[in-house]
């Protein structure tokens, strides 16, 4: 690898990736017409992946596609060689065209209405037999080579697919399941696959990221705590999955990295949040690891649902509550009206989470999550992402300098 850009993110964010995507389409039997860099993961040092919409002339006409590149310092690793490998000088980089992404090899089946039916079919995921054009598919996320999340909805009904890696796949199940069992209101499993597919039913309610925009309350901060405090001991005997805050000063050398102007105050961020923080030990609660406003349904002013079951293992309960406030705290392109409703309600869960765990860890911890968030704007080319990203590194400080 170039020592000038190990990583690799130099050429995946310059015109000069154009000529690998060229090659890679015509390799397909395809001719590259125009591409935008679409969305990037950046591993300062050791990997970058990006994705990029294209428009491409076949044999059979012009259409839109979604073309993956990967560049490691260490070179292909052992999924890479599923993609098309092509070289740039000293560089070798994996090159995929959606879905035929090297990791999630379930992709290719989940973003295909007539694949889906069949699969519906096959395990009766609807209340009837259905063709491909009673199914509707929207891509609701994707983090690619990491994980994709498709709605499939037929009339009335709805399910939603999670595409997974393989590795992943039977540990993410059987902690959905150790939910499911204690009771918890987790989505129904309507089926697996050999391909890593993992098919949920759709909860009831509506996510609690619409519902705080509602005039009425949509839970009581004792409910989201009391969600969080029933879930099974045996939650806490799990593997550790590391906190947020543990990974604190990597975030921000990634926010650091795309915007250098920020990294004296990242510095600062990092060093007083560390030192706030080590004298606290893991912690050996059940929690959910990655719980925010999305991963919550509510109905009627009480919480209904809880999604997202697979960070689940044993840390702080300061860990949920902070992912939470911290997502709260970042949430983009409000209007101003609900801009005010949200912190309305900040205001007031808040108070509550800090009878609950330690106010000052809980802002510390907050302020670390917030600094993982604030690499988002630029991973997804957001078209402000400058401005978003230092607006996200400003909410950390002034959480921080709430107990400092």
């Amino acid at each position: 690898m170039p020592a000038s850009d190990p990583d690799g993110s130099v050429l995946l964010t310059s015109d000069d990736v154009g000529s690998l995507l060229a090659a890679a389409v015509q390799h397909a039997g395809g001719t590259l017409v125009s591409w935008a860099l679409d969305h990037i993961d950046a591993n300062p040092a050791q990997s970058t992946t990006a994705t990029y919409s294209a428009l491409v002339d076949w044999p059979y006409g012009r259409r839109e596609e979604l073309l993956g590149v990967s560049a490691r310092a260490s070179g292909p690793a052992d999924t890479d060689n599923v993609a098309e490998i092509f070289a740039d000088g000293e560089r070798e980089v994996a090159v995929w065209i959606y879905p035929q992404d090297p990791d999630l090899p379930g992709l290719a089946r989940a973003a295909y209405a007539e694949s889906m039916a069949e699969l519906a079919n096959s395990h009766h995921i609807f209340s009837r037999t259905v063709g491909p054009d009673d199914l509707t598919l929207q891509m609701i996320g994707y983090r690619p080579r990491r994980r994709a999340v498709v709605k499939v909805t037929c009339g009335e009904q709805v399910v939603y697919v999670k595409v997974l890696r393989a590795r992943l796949f039977d540990d993410v199940l059987s902690r959905h399941r150790l939910l499911a069992d204690a009771g918890l209101p987790v989505p129904e499993v309507a089926a697996t696959t050999d391909d890593h597919l993992l098919v949920l039913r759709g909860l009831s309610g509506q996510p609690l990221a619409r519902a705080i925009f509602d005039a009425s309350d949509p839970c009581t901060a004792e409910e989201l705590i009391g969600l969080l405090d029933a879930m099974p001991a045996s939650v806490a005997r799990l593997d550790r999955r590391p906190p947020w805050s543990d990974a604190v000063g990597h975030y921000a050398r990634m926010v650091a990295a795309a915007m250098p102007a920020l990294e004296a105050r990242l510095g600062w961020l990092v060093d007083t949040i560390s030192q706030g923080l080590s004298p606290i030990p893991p912690g050996g609660e059940a929690t959910h690891g990655d719980f925010h406003e999305g991963q919550v349904h509510v109905a009627g002013g009480h919480v209904c649902g809880m999604l997202d079951t697979d960070t689940i293992g044993p840390g702080r309960r300061a860990d949920d509550l902070a992912c939470l406030v911290a997502h709260l705290s970042t949430i983009q392109r409000m209007s101003a009206s609900q801009e005010a409703r949200v912190h309305q309600l900040i205001r007031r869960w808040v108070p509550v989470f800090d009878t609950r765990v330690d106010p000052t860890e809980l802002r510390l911890r907050s302020a670390a999550v917030i600094i993982s968030l604030a690499t988002g704007p630029f991973r997804g080319q957001e078209p402000d992402w400058e401005r978003e990203t230092a607006t996200m590194v400003g909410s950390a400080e002034a959480l921080v300098r709430q107990v400092v």
